[in-house]
């Protein structure tokens, strides 16, 4: 029995590296190519960048000249940092309440966070683009409150998931020794999340730093543009591209967030577990 499930461990192991490795090509082929010039690109985009074909960091360079991808970088850094900080702040204290605070008004917040989740982002897109003209919020400022409404869904789930396994007995202990509500929350309840504090941290940030659509129907690109709004920069006229550029630009827009991701992904299986055990 022991030898079958060896056996049926390195044949998943295998497979699993396989696929890794599916997953892992295109950010390799993207890397490779980032060093070529771009005649070759499109030419030979399998080849190892030696000879005539390799550049230097002139594409990085060429892209960052003409995205303005610095500025592109600090808004996406902004935006990333501070609605990633909001949704786990009110996200996190909007679940303990839900859990802690058994109403109709409680169980209809908790279902409309999850009905959110289900509505298609096609279906609020015209309505969104709207009222975020009619209310200013085409700036980094204004489009965090934007990513806050999309990214309470999940994250509310999740904290609510997690709040439910916290014993009650503990929020009673503080609350006897002298603590108001808000102590209890950071002094007790906060540290405890720790582990889907993280998880949902990785999930938006990615989502966020990633996304495409949400700034380019809010934000104001005539004076803000975030780093996939600026890789767009370098589509020329009648689909022309400038492909050495764009693979400088790619990589500096993918190394931040997979180095954010491989320091954090270890707590993303720890922080779903935790989030289930209750229901």
């Amino acid at each position: 029995m022991n030898a079958r499930k060896a056996k049926h461990g390195w044949i998943w192991t295998t497979f699993f590296a396989a696929v890794s490795l599916a997953w892992i090509f295109p950010i390799v082929l993207v890397l490779v190519n980032s060093f070529k010039k771009k005649v070759y690109i499109s030419r030979d985009p399998f080849s190892l960048p030696v000879g005539k074909m390799f550049v230097g960091i002139e594409n990085y360079i060429s892209g960052i000249e003409k995205t303005g991808l610095i500025q592109a970088l600090g808004c996406s850094v902004f935006i990333t940092v501070f609605s990633v900080a909001a949704i786990i702040l009110f996200c996190s204290m909007t679940a303990w309440y839900i859990t802690r605070v058994k109403s109709k008004v409680t169980s209809g917040i908790y279902y409309l966070c999850l009905f959110s989740m289900i509505v298609p982002f096609q279906m609020v897109m015209y309505t969104l683009s709207k009222i975020a003209n009619m209310l200013h919020l085409g700036n980094p400022v204004g489009i965090i409150v934007v990513y806050l409404g999309f990214g309470a869904g999940l994250a509310i789930f999740m904290f609510t998931g997690f709040c439910k396994s916290i014993p009650l007995e503990i929020e009673e202990a503080a609350m006897i020794d002298g603590c108001n509500p808000l102590q209890t929350f950071f002094g007790v309840v906060m540290p405890i999340m720790k582990p889907t504090c993280i998880t949902v941290t990785i999930l938006q940030a990615m989502w966020i730093w990633n996304d495409y659509l949400l700034p380019s129907l809010v934000l104001d690109q005539r004076k803000y543009k975030t780093l996939p709004i600026a890789v767009q920069y370098l589509k020329g006229g009648y689909g022309s591209v400038d492909m050495g550029a764009m693979m400088g630009v790619l990589v500096i827009a993918i190394i931040p967030i997979i180095i954010f991701y491989a320091a954090c992904q270890k707590y993303i299986i720890e922080g779903v577990v935790a989030g289930a055990v209750k229901g």
